[in-house]
């Protein structure tokens, strides 16, 4: 199957590439607005052509201890859900990072707490970034803008996956999720064979001859000095990614006096309020994390003196605003714009923000 341009909602383009990219196994259970992607690896049949396994689980805790199970056996496997969904499955999450376990989990934001609504919001940076789950444990965390990047995401969280041996989650939201745009999508990648998966990761639990001793997955350790330096090396292992895995975009930032700073769906709407401000004579830049963990702290902190203040834009009550003033030490003006209950702001309302910060 070679590269292909198709029009796809950003929730159809996860699953596409997810084929394409040889996944083994989604398991998953329906929430709006995330449910397309199931129902489009139902409507795609994979298992026919590629072998891949799709089971609507009984329940999302059930969906993430299979994710949990398959990637103890070396397998590529992920699930997906929206914001009550994934609350449910964080303790699946955090056994697997205790494990050490490559996945790859999606989450589609919808508004909350409770059940909330069934519209849009950015309000899981809290669950998603500062762990959420029980334990010191960090997730791998990208924030696709575009129905191209939830695509390309799919790949991506699955390589950083398991080049660390850690889960990973595309952190999106509904209006992402819905959008239609124009997705070039991969050639198609072979599912691994049994022996690469021996080869690769000698940890999975693939079976072993009787002669050898069988590999034990578990996130369970009784001992509290083992536990202690079981700790300290994931601790290792988060600082690495720190290093060497940041991802950010810059847009007019170069002559920039004022930044402003979003994720996702908020991203896209602050491109065009760039556009604004500056027929309006304010020179604005727009700082996009891809990665929201890990932050982009060294780079946003290298604006700390060279513009007069920063607005930051989500669709929540203020929640990375806590990791943008850490990036500037406080040492500029540091405020946030968002929507709650679902509502997803205009470009003229952000400029107004805007225009409110830079007036002071």
């Amino acid at each position: 199957m070679s590269e292909e341009v198709k029009l796809l909602k950003g929730n159809e383009a996860i699953a596409y590439a997810a084929i394409r990219y040889g996944a083994d196994g989604y398991f998953g259970y329906p929430i709006t607005p995330q449910s397309e992607i199931m129902e489009t690896l139902m409507d795609e049949r994979p298992w026919e052509t590629t072998g891949m396994v799709v089971l609507q689980a009984e329940s999302e805790v059930a969906a993430i201890n299979m994710v949990y199970g398959g990637a103890a056996c070396g397998k590529r496997v992920m699930t997906s859900s929206s914001s009550p969904g994934i609350s449910l499955k964080q303790e699946g999450i955090s056994y697997m990072a205790g494990a050490e376990l490559p996945g790859l989990i999606v989450n589609v934001m919808r508004g909350g707490p409770g059940l909330g609504t069934i519209q849009p919001s950015q309000a899981d940076y809290f669950q998603t970034v500062k762990g959420g789950g029980h334990g010191d444990y960090r997730l791998i965390t990208l924030a696709p803008a575009s129905v191209q990047e939830m695509a390309d995401h799919v790949a991506l969280g699955f390589d950083l996956a398991f080049k660390y041996n850690n889960p990973a989650m595309i952190l999106t939201d509904g209006v992402i999720g819905q959008m239609m745009e124009k997705v070039v999508l991969p050639e198609q990648r072979p599912r691994k064979t049994e022996d690469e998966i021996r080869k690769e990761q000698p940890w999975a639990t693939l079976g072993k001859p009787a002669s050898r001793k069988p590999n034990i997955i578990t996130s369970l350790e009784l001992d509290s000095s083992i536990m202690e330096q079981n700790n300290i090396r994931f601790q290792a292992k988060y600082k690495a990614i720190e290093e060497n895995e940041v991802l950010y975009e810059e847009l007019d930032c170069e002559d920039a006096d004022y930044l402003i700073v979003a994720f996702g769906s908020a991203a896209r709407i602050s491109q065009k309020v760039v556009d604004m401000a500056r027929k309006e004579g304010i020179k604005v830049g727009l700082f996009r994390p891809v990665t929201l963990w890990p932050f982009p702290t060294k780079a946003l902190n290298g604006y700390k003196d060279k513009v007069k203040g920063i607005l930051v834009v989500e669709l929540n009550a203020g929640q990375m605003i806590e990791d943008v003033k850490l990036a500037v030490e406080c040492k500029i003006p540091v405020e946030h714009y968002g929507r709650l209950g679902g509502i997803v702001p205009t470009p003229q309302e952000v400029l107004g923000a805007l225009l409110s910060l830079s007036s002071r």
